[in-house]
């Protein structure tokens, strides 16, 4: 995911990739990546939201409780929101794409 992340870093910068109200992120705006590049920022964020899942559901899973990992990707989400950076977009509690 650190990896990733870093490889990710300059499409939050310019407003490509955002993150989601549900804790995964998103390519938000296809026109800021070049063509020749979307491809892979298409596998890496799916990559990223395939780990992120696998996350929730084992945190869930290891407290015995399945059935939070609803409460526990919005946790995340939230946390994820509070650590980005200046400048990155986010998806508020209605949806919408918002700059931090």
């Amino acid at each position: 995911m650190q990896q990733r992340h870093a490889q990710l870093a300059g499409h939050y910068a310019s407003g490509a990739v955002g993150l989601t109200r549900d804790g995964n992120i998103a390519l938000r705006d296809a026109g800021a990546v070049p063509l020749a590049q979307r491809q892979q920022v298409n596998a890496l964020i799916a990559a990223e939201n395939q780990d992120r899942a696998a996350l929730y559901r084992e945190i869930a899973r290891a407290n015995g409780r399945p059935e939070w990992e609803n409460d526990i990707r919005a946790t995340f989400a939230q946390r994820w929101i509070e650590k980005a950076q200046t400048g990155w977009y986010y998806q508020n509690a209605a949806g919408a794409w918002v700059r931090k």
